[in-house]
């Protein structure tokens, strides 16, 4: 205990910055963390509790599952007009009250699919956003994550591109989270409890890839072929007022960062990476944007689950290309049916 007391005091004293992966989720590091003047978030050690503590940043490295894009898949960058009177605050989901999507957390489980999650997230949010509220369907995770040959490798990672040009080129059915028998594939891979115990069974690690069906589920009224929703374009977005642009005008974009040995403490607050090393590129749904405290941020859907963060949610600072967020963007324009 003495030698921990001093440790924090070192650290303290000399911006001692944790290097050891099991510390993050220590109360000695939120303790450390949340005392400081230089932070605008908050850490817990709540979050990624029901995960055995001695392997969880390899569990959590697991789910960071973006890999990074070879030259020849990168998208054109979309020309966008920005308007003189961006507003210094918005939320697509109070925006766009008709579209219950935007406000959902879903889970990926214990797989490195983000990188699909992110795209069917925003593609759903689209999808409703470009009918002007009349079409609520969920697009399904489990078949773009199983089913794309040339997105990566499933639950190991993909490409935010590859996701896209799937959506494009192949479409992708409908299907909602994990036990919900909605649509024609829901996701196969089990909820799991990364954080508050007792709610879920607990997360185990990475599981495989589910098998790729081209069937839909027992008794859904519809075809896989006739289910399926394609993306008319896609496209990147680069600059920060073209990202605000595009969000507004067409709803949520995917979104690529790093994810430092910090960042799976954050609570609450506008996060900026101030301690640890990177764990890996992970995907993420870009829905808005505003300031707190003097702290400009974009609004994010994460993956994680409701239980982790700010009920699923968290800012992250905008403007610096903070932890690479502003560098990964893509998204693409729904065909209406």
């Amino acid at each position: 205990m003495k030698g921990l007391v001093l440790l924090l005091f070192v650290g303290a004293a000399w911006g001692y910055r944790f290097d050891f992966h099991d510390d993050y989720f220590s109360e000695a590091f939120v303790n450390y963390h949340n005392s400081r003047n230089d932070v605008s978030w908050k850490a817990t050690t709540e979050n990624f509790k029901n995960v055995p503590y001695k392997g969880r940043m390899n569990y959590i490295k697991s789910l960071c599952g973006v890999k990074p894009t070879p030259p020849h898949m990168k998208f054109p960058t979309k020309d966008i007009k920005v308007p003189k009177d961006l507003p210094d605050t918005f939320d697509a989901r109070t925006q766009w009250p008709n579209c219950p999507s935007l406000k959902e957390v879903r889970d990926q489980g214990a797989c490195g699919s983000c990188w699909a999650f992110g795209c069917v997230e925003a593609a759903t949010d689209r999808l409703c956003v470009q009918s002007n509220g009349q079409v609520n369907a969920h697009l399904s995770a489990e078949d773009l994550t199983s089913c794309c040959r040339t997105c990566g490798n499933g639950c190991n990672g993909g490409f935010l591109e590859g996701a896209w040009n799937y959506l494009k080129r192949d479409g992708i059915v409908t299907g909602g989270p994990y036990n919900s028998k909605e649509g024609c594939l829901p996701y196969e891979i089990k909820a799991c409890d990364h954080h508050v115990v007792g709610k879920l069974d607990p997360c185990k690690g990475d599981g495989p890839t589910p098998r790729c069906s081209k069937h839909c589920e027992a008794g859904y009224n519809n075809t896989f072929e006739k289910d399926k929703h394609h993306a008319k374009t896609v496209y990147a977005v680069d600059g920060v007022e073209k990202i605000m642009t595009e969000i507004m005008t067409n709803g949520p974009v995917e979104a690529a960062f790093t994810v430092y040995a910090d960042f799976p403490t954050y609570k609450s607050g506008v996060y900026e990476h101030k301690s640890g090393g990177p764990l890996g590129g992970h995907a993420i749904k870009l829905l808005g944007w505003g300031n707190e405290d003097g702290k400009d941020y974009w609004l994010v859907a994460n993956s994680w689950n409701p239980d982790w963060g700010d009920s699923g949610f968290f800012k992250i600072l905008r403007g610096r290309d903070e932890c690479g967020i502003e560098s990964n963007i893509v998204a693409g324009m729904m065909e209406l049916k």
